[in-house]
């Protein structure tokens, strides 16, 4: 019995120095990444590639690793104060969609993506909206989006990141300067609505010429006219009209009988 007690004895010292070295070792270890998740691993300070999802297994003390996120990031864009190409002072922000696409890359070429990301960010939507007039800044937000995403993405792509979509989200201007669009619109609707009008008084003029025309080879037709004028006339029965009498009318009765 005494024999079986010593050997447990040693067995338990054995065991529980081991159990307390394996709960220690096998956590730091061993790492479990998700689907959208990249290890990056580096064995004493040198590269060894991008590993997962699932589980990884890592050498204790000698490896160390980077756990990088390859779903879509999203960064706000802080507001720039620019001045347009045609001189005119703008507040504007933006939102900048990414993804890790060379998780390696965005580990090693570059100390953080993301600062680096949303500063390249600023500056270029900065340099894009002062090379662009308030008028294609306003009414053509898609190509200035679409050159934002282009510039963005090229100078972010050698650290492994791809620039999905930039979207220019507000622009402010100054109170001075609405009120003078606005200005600018109400002359722009009024000049339309004279240009309407003198359209409509061509149309009508052309009209007359075309009847002037007409009577002048049919004279018959004022005539007519002026038959129906007076049946329009008559129709009103409370008024009492005085109709002059063309004396066309007559000149078939004021001629001679020929003898």
């Amino acid at each position: 019995m005494d024999n079986q007690i010593q050997s447990a004895v040693k067995y338990l010292v054995w065991l529980v120095p081991a159990f307390i070295i394996l709960s220690v070792i096998l956590p730091s270890a061993m790492r479990i990444l998700r689907e959208y998740e990249r290890a990056v691993v580096f064995r004493l300070g040198k590269l060894i590639g991008a590993k997962g999802p699932g589980l990884v297994f890592l050498i204790p003390v000698v490896d160390r690793m980077v756990r990088i996120d390859l779903r879509v990031i999203t960064i706000n864009v802080a507001k720039q104060e620019v001045m347009t190409r045609d001189n005119v002072p703008a507040t504007v922000d933006a939102v900048v969609y990414f993804k890790i696409v060379d998780p390696e890359a965005a580990v090693v070429k570059v100390e953080n993506f993301l600062q680096a990301t949303s500063l390249i960010a600023q500056t270029t939507l900065r340099s894009v909206v002062g090379q662009s007039e308030l008028d294609e800044l306003l009414a053509q937000r898609e190509k200035v989006n679409r050159t934002l995403q282009e510039i963005i993405d090229s100078h972010t792509g050698p650290w492994g990141v791809k620039v999905t979509a930039v979207e220019v989200r507000d622009v402010t201007l100054p109170d001075t300067m609405k009120r003078a669009m606005a200005s600018q619109a109400e002359t722009e609707r009024e000049r339309r609505a004279k240009v309407i009008n003198a359209e409509g008084e061509f149309q009508a003029a052309e009209k007359l010429v075309q009847a002037a025309a007409m009577i002048a080879t049919q004279p018959i037709a004022l005539q007519l006219r002026y038959l129906q004028t007076i049946n329009e006339i008559s129709g009103d029965r409370n008024t009492a009209t005085i109709i002059p009498l063309p004396m066309e009318l007559f000149a078939p009765f004021l001629k001679k009988p020929t003898s």
